[in-house]
Order: structure tokens, then sequence, then C-alpha cells
């Protein structure tokens, strides 16, 4: 029941916001955290961590993916063989999920927080998903807190803001080169310049109206209202971030898309991981989320006939699992590919790319034959930590080890002090 001293017009103020965060990562002002350069007591520059956090929407099939031995010489299933050739640069796990997870599909976008979206309310910092994390942490220090991709025509939300908002990502390979190295031209820039100090006008007068109205609610419109500050305050620093960024030159790469432009997945796979090296190359982000998901028409996957989705649904039917071997064997080659990259890749520190970056790679989904979030498939790479083991985590008695424990260490490495994070239980055992 809407409080008698709330007028419409306020509620749908609020909605609008609420809205509008969508269509940005949410950063904190470089004075409220501790990122950016970092210094050596030498005085030389130490490179910052990146994250880079890869989401199969239809995970991978367990017998496919899962070793029999644990420790470091086991030997690699039949569809990460691609990945033989970097086995020293990551890390499998076994027997991670976010306890008490269900309901298959819907619960894919659980991967990076370990919350689903309706039960964000109950948890301190909402359903808000390690990459957000980070990027809070990176804030206005790069020109994209965070960056958000997808291929294969959909989105299965895997970004998430502490307000319980899913980022929308960019699924045009040439809309992510030109945000990333393209120009803005000068009259656009003073459109944008226009709209920055108009928004901020607005939000000007909208703060004043609800603070008016501060004094005269109930208990439960003050909650709501808490909820409404929060809202304005984050539109706020988006605005003071763009504004920032706005008339500073972006990088130049020499780097030129096939032409013709790609038009299957198989093509555009690979060039989606060379802008994402690009783009951590440059320092234009140090967060982010690659979306992997199905397509529409002709896949371009030699072999492959029929829907990715309808081949995970095999029944264990020989000739769907062939199909959806040689997709899932595609993945792993090309995180093979962009791992061995990054690690033939050097930085300032002369250290390597990958040695500065952490490669998540897995799902949401344990095993979309049976709908099922249990065991989700993982796996890390770079980082500068100890890599080239099979780590096993079964249940001791009760007791199951947290995915988000993962996250905590991964949080940990990136800069942050924390000891929580989602349903976390402490930081994961076994990984330095």
């Amino acid at each position: 029941m809407k409080s008698p001293d709330f007028p419409e017009t306020q509620f749908s103020r609020r909605a609008f916001l609420r809205g509008s965060g969508a269509l940005v990562a949410l950063p904190f002002f470089e004075s409220l955290a501790k990122p950016g350069a970092v210094f050596a007591a030498s005085g030389k520059p130490v490179e910052p961590m990146r994250m880079v956090c890869i989401g199969l929407n239809y995970g991978m099939h367990p017998q496919g993916f899962f070793p029999d031995e644990v420790g470091r010489n086991y030997e690699l299933p039949y569809l990460l063989k691609p990945l033989e050739r970097v086995r020293n640069d990551f890390t499998l796990f076994s027997h991670l999920d976010h306890p008490g997870i269900k309901g298959g599909h819907e619960a894919t976008h659980t991967f990076l927080s370990g919350i689903r979206a309706d039960m964000a309310k109950s948890m301190p910092e909402g359903n808000i998903s390690m990459d957000q994390k980070a990027a809070e942490f990176v804030g206005s220090t790069t020109r994209y807190p965070s960056m958000q991709l997808n291929v294969g025509g959909g989105d299965n939300g895997l970004s998430w803001t502490r307000n319980g908002v899913s980022i929308p990502s960019m699924g045009d390979l040439q809309q992510v080169f030109d945000a990333l190295f393209q120009e803005t031209n000068e009259a656009h820039k003073r459109r944008l310049a226009r709209s920055y100090k108009l928004n901020s006008s607005i939000l000007d007068v909208v703060r004043d109206d609800a603070k008016d109205l501060q004094k005269r609610l109930s208990a439960n419109d003050v909650e709501k209202l808490d909820e409404y500050f929060t809202s304005v305050r984050d539109v706020e620093k988006r605005l003071q971030m763009s504004e920032a960024w706005l008339n500073k030159p972006k990088p130049q790469v020499d780097y030129q898309f096939p032409n013709p432009m790609p038009t299957d997945f198989y093509e555009e796979v690979p060039l989606y991981y060379d802008l994402m090296k690009l783009a951590l190359m440059t320092d234009s982000t140090r967060v982010i989320s690659y979306s992997i998901n199905g397509w529409s028409g002709d896949s371009g996957l030699p072999g492959v006939t029929q829907g990715y989705h309808a081949l995970t649904h095999h029944g264990m039917d020989p000739a769907r699992l062939k199909e959806l071997t040689i997709i899932e064997s595609f993945h792993a080659s090309q995180v093979a590919r962009f791992i061995s990259d990054l690690k033939n890749t050097q930085v300032e520190d002369e250290s390597s790319l990958l040695e500065k970056t952490m490669v998540l790679f897995g799902s949401g989904m344990g095993n979309a034959s049976s709908h099922s979030n249990r065991n989700l498939p993982l796996i890390l790479a770079g980082g500068g930590f100890t890599h080239g083991k099979h780590k096993d985590y079964p249940k001791v008695g009760d007791k199951q080890t947290p995915a988000c424990n993962l996250y905590v260490s991964m949080l940990q490495r990136f800069g942050m002090e924390l000891d929580h994070f989602g349903t976390s239980a402490g930081t994961l055992d076994g990984l330095s």
C-alpha cells in the first residue's frame, strides 16, 4: 500500500533511476577506494591485477570435463585436451558450486554471485557478482570499471550490481571495438557534456524532493527511501566518471577485423578474445565478463548440425554427444589460445599479462542435460597463483565448500581486503 505522503511522481522517479542503473557498471569514486597506480619500494610502477570471467550458459558435459585423478599428474579429460599446452597455467576444480542453488537454466545467473536474483534482498550486498565487486574497487581508474560482452545472440545475466540490476552486455564486435578505440567526434562530445550536466541538475532536484519527504515516512517507507538514495548516488557516480573520461584520448591499436566481418558463432568467438586481450593490454578496463550463449542460424562449427541448447539435452545419444563434444572442445581451444596469448604478452613490470590476469572459465550450470546446478565446471588460470593441479573438494559430512570461497581468494588477489563474498565460508583451501 502506498504512503499518502509519497506521491506517485516520486515512485515513478525511483523506477526510472533504478532502470537507468542497468546501463553501466556501478563504480566507486577514486577517493573511496584504493585502486590506481601502485608503486614498489624502488619507485617503479607495479602492474595492477586484472580479472576475466568467461561464463558458458550451458555448462560442460561432466563426463568429459572432470578428471578421475587429483593432484598434478592427472590425465586431461577429452573435452580439455586442447588445454594440454597450458596445463601448468591453470587449476581445475571439482565439487565446487553454490549451496542451495537450484533451478537449472533459471539459476545460471548465479555463476558469479552464488545468489539468485529473487534472494538478493535478504543478503547484505544483494546478489552483486564478483566482477562487479572488483569493478567497484577499480572505480574510475580505468575508462571502463568493467566491460560486459556476450556472443551467441543472448545474455544470461552474468553481471549484477549490488542493487539487484542485471547489467546488459555488448554483443556486437564493432560496438566493442568502437567503445575501446574509436574516438568520439567533438560534436557528440559536446552533446554528451550537456547531457551529463542536465542529468546532474535533475538528480539535484530529485534528491531535494526526497529529503523533504524523509521526516513524514513510515519505517517501511524510510527503507524504500534509503534504496532510492542509493540509486541516486550510484547514478551520480556514473555521471562523474563518464564526464572525467570524456576528453581523454582513447588508445590506438594496430588491429583490424577480417573483411568481410564474420557472421557466425565459429568465427566471432575468437575475435571477442582478441578484443579482451587488447582491452587488458591498453588498461581500458581491468574487469571483463564474457557470456557465451547459443546461436541463431548456422553456427559455422564444422560437424555441428543442431542447436547448442538442443545438443545439451542429449539423453546420452552418441550422435548428439559427438556434436556437443565439437562445441565444447572448441570452447576449450579458444580459452587455451587466450591463456597462451596472455602468457606471451609482456607488461611494463616485465611480467606476463597472464601473471597479472585471473581468467575464470566456467558456468552456473553443472549438467545442462539434467538441469543440475551442482558440481560446476570451473577453471582458474593466471593471476600469479600456483597452478597445474586438479583440486577436488567433496563434502565433509554435510559441509560443502562453496564456489564463493574461490571468489574470495580471487578478490583478495585482486587487491581487496575482505574475508567474505556471497555465500562463502572463507578462502579456498589449497589455493596459493
